[in-house]
This record gives structure tokens, C-alpha cells and sequence, in this order.
């Protein structure tokens, strides 16, 4: 049953499904045809619905945390306008899809071509990040491949490929590029527009070593002084990165409406739908990351905190690396091989120095499991808020102290060491 309310950031957060129904459609009283559909399962999902020749039509628009609403909203009207004007997206897409179907047999299918529609199905139900990840993956790590038919790539070609980008490019481009063209055939052979998954079945190129890279308290503070380098949302990126301990997609993806308060915020709610772990993560906000984000421009119709151009969020990560690592050399700091991804474990290896707590630190993560485990984890909803935010006050300190003492150009990083 459709019901029609008001759709707010606030109403649709807090909207579930009835018990006992497997979903539920709710629309817009002040958009016409613009409705979120609630399933048992917790998802919400933004649609479009409209009626041409008397067939209703319903166009997927995104979820709810990958879209805000005021997103979904401005998407919903641009195409209840295309229809307004005569056409039907629902079956433009449709006889694409047809089209694909027919490509297949003709033999023109390609696998670059199986990429893009993979991607675009996957739209709203991936995060985005993922999918710019596993499409660059496959075309870098796969090039002759692109312009190959898709069904015409056999497991004898798989492994030679594969074991061709272990040995040239390592273990892990190896095995992720494995896992993400699993995947792209897994959702073809599943949609019938594909009869095998050639990489079915394949070993798994090789065994990853855990990485154990522990950034020293002057390396840390090196990083955060070579961000001068940089303008203020790559700047800004960096240092509430190294701050808060968070994964680098999370921070760069941040949106405004997951403050608090955007002028003043003290809170930062990782929803869960942007989440690797797919659970909500709560981060109390030191008071250097506050005076961050307080001093970050607010862009017209850009709903990301670190803007990047249009309506994106930053993405020049490489980049932004290799700017600090000038500003380092230019301050005569030299470290060895470090990664954004370094400051996670490095942060929780400090604070574990200074006495926290494992379970704190498994929070701070946002880890599902840790020391609290087995039936006691059943149990156990604390979320350790206060240590947290202890923490992560204590982790900020550190930096900065760390950030003032690598001041001058006598100072010079060795390794795990400062000297003077």
C-alpha cells in the first residue's frame, strides 16, 4: 500500500517497514510520482513512478545514504520532466537492454562493454566507490581484453591473465582483479545475457600478506605538515583522515548532512549504506577535526564537506600523496613507503601505548568483531562513546604535538625515529 507523507532527511531516516509486510512504498506529497519503497530488510530505496498509455512505470533511483533526499528529488523530477515531454525512460532503458541482448549474439559484447552495464545495474545497489574501483581495476589490470567479446574469454585465457598481472603488477592486483571480474560475469550469467562465467572456479592467484606498516609519531607529524601543500579540501581530507582513523572513501565521500551540526558539528554518523561493513559508525569529532570542517566551504548543490568539481566529492588521492611527499622532501623529512590506510592501524597502535582499552579501539575502527566476542558480544550494545571520544582527543594531541615538533628543516625522519 502507498502511502503519501512529506519526504524529509528526517522522515525517511526514521521510516521503517510494517512488521509482517516485505515492503511498503511511500511517495511525496510534494512531488508527484517521487516515493522511497521500504523493505523488511532495512533498504530504501528512491523511485520515480509515472503512467504512459495507461502502464504504470517505476525507475530506481538510488538508496537512501548513497542519495540524500533532496538528491533523489532533483533526479526524480528530471526524469518525471522527460516524461512530461513525451518519453519513457523505463522502456528506453528496457530496449537498451534488449539491445545488449542482441549485441551478445552477434558477437559484439564486448567486455568492456559487459563492464559498463555492469556498472550501471549495479547503480544504487554498490557503493560508488566500489564500482570506480572495480571498473578501473579490470580496464587498467585487463586492457586487451576490452575490446574482446565477452563470451569469448575462456578460463585458459583467465589464468594466463591473471597470472600475467601477479607478475607484474603483484598478488593483490591479481586477486582483486579476479574478484571484481567474478563478479561483472557472475551478474551477466545471473541476467542471462552471458552462459558461463569463465572465472568460475579459479584459484585465487596467491596469498596476501597482512599489511604492518605502524607510522611512528614523527612520520605522523611529517604527513600532517606536508598537507600545507595542498588546497583546502585535499588538506582538509587528509588531516580529518589521519584524525579520525576512518577509511579513506568514507572521509572523502563525507556529506554535510551527517553533522550534527554543519556549523558547528561536535558528531559524524557514517551511514550505514556507505559503511564497508554495512553498520552505521558514530565518530566523535576532536576538536582540531571541528575547526576543519568549520573552516571548509559550504559549495552550492554540492553536498560533499571535501568538494570536488560539479557535484563530486575529491578523488585526486594519488595526487594529494605525492604533493606532501614534495612538501616533505622540501622540509628534508623522508619516509619510507607509507599509504593513507597506514594511519588506521598506526592511530590504534598509539593508543593502545597510551592504555585504551582493544574494545574501544575495535569501535573506534568501526570493527564488528574484536575483543568483546562470542555471547557476550550478543549482549554487549555499549558503544563506548565517552572512551571513544577520549581517544580520539588523545590521538589528536598527539599529532599536533608530533606536527609542532617536526617544525624546522633540521629535522629529519629516519625510519621510526626524529632527529635532531
Amino acid at each position: 500500500m502507498a502511502k503519501g507523507l512529506k519526504l524529509t532527511q528526517r522522515t525517511v531516516e526514521a521510516a521503517v517497514c510494517p512488521p509482517g509486510k516485505k515492503d511498503v512504498l511511500l511517495f511525496d506529497n510534494e512531488t508527484r510520482g517521487f516515493g522511497v519503497r521500504l523493505t523488511a530488510k532495512g533498504t530504501k530505496t528512491f523511485l520515480a513512478q509515472y503512467t504512459v498509455a495507461n502502464r504504470r512505470r517505476r525507475s530506481v533511483l538510488g538508496t537512501f545514504g548513497t542519495l540524500t533526499v533532496e538528491q533523489a528529488r532533483a533526479a526524480a523530477r528530471t526524469l518525471l520532466g522527460k516524461v512530461a515531454q513525451g518519453a519513457d525512460p523505463v522502456a528506453d532503458r528496457q530496449l537498451k537492454a534488449e539491445a545488449a541482448k542482441a549485441a551478445i549474439a552477434e558477437g559484439q559484447f564486448t567486455f568492456g562493454k559487459l563492464i559498463e552495464a555492469w556498472v550501471a545495474a549495479r547503480e544504487g545497489d554498490r557503493r560508488p566507490s566500489y564500482l570506480r574501483e572495480a571498473k578501473a581495476c579490470l580496464v587498467r589490470n585487463l586492457p586487451g581484453w576490452q575490446d574482446r567479446g565477452a563470451n569469448s574469454i575462456t578460463v585458459t585465457d583467465a589464468v594466463r591473465a591473471l597470472d600475467a598481472v601477479k607478475a607484474t603488477k603483484g598478488v593483490v592486483a591479481a586477486n582483486r582483479s579476479l574478484a571484481y571480474a567474478s563478479a561483472v560475469y557472475g551478474w551477466a550469467v545471473k541476467r542471462q545475457r552471458l552462459a558461463t562465467n569463465p572465472m568460475r572456479g579459479i584459484e585465487r592467484p596467491g596469498r596476501e600478506q597482512a599489511r604492518e606498516r605502524v607510522l611512528a609519531a614523527g612520520e605522523v607529524g611529517a604527513i600532517w605538515r606536508g598537507c600545507s601543500m595542498l588546497g583546502a579540501s585535499l588538506s582538509g581530507f587528509v588531516r580529518v583522515l589521519m584524525l579520525t582513523l576512518s577509511r579513506r572513501d568514507e572521509v572523502a565521500s563525507m556529506r554535510w548532512v551527517e553533522l550534527d551540526n554543519p556549523f558547528d558539528p561536535t558528531v559524524w554518523t557514517l551511514p550505514r549504506e556507505r559503511a564497508k561493513n554495512g553498520r552505521a559508525h558514530v565518530v566523535p569529532l576532536s576538536e582540531p577535526v571541528r575547526d576543519i570542517i568549520r573552516n571548509m566551504p559550504m559549495i552550492v548543490c554540492n553536498p560533499f564537506v571535501f568538494a570536488g568539481q560539479g557535484r563530486k566529492a575529491i578523488a585526486a588521492f594519488a595526487y594529494a600523496k605525492n604533493q606532501i611527499i614534495a612538501a616533505m622532501e622540501e622540509d628534508e623529512a623522508i619516509l619510507p613507503d607509507w599509504r593513507f590506510h597506514d594511519f588506521r592501524r598506526s592511530g590504534v597502535t598509539a593508543l593502545a601505548g597510551m592504555g585504551f582499552p582493544p574494545h574501544v579501539c575495535d569501535r573506534l575502527l568501526n570493527h564488528v568483531t574484536g575483543a568483546i566476542q562470542g555471547v557476550a558480544a550478543v549482549y554487549q550494545r555499549a558503544e563506548f562513546m565517552a572512551e571513544r571520544k577520549a581517544a580520539l582527543d588523545a590521538w589528536a594531541t598527539l599529532v599536533i604535538a608530533a606536527a609542532e615538533q617536526c617544525k624546522g628543516t633540521d629535522n629529519v625522519v629516519h625510519g621510526n625515529r626524529i632527529s635532531e
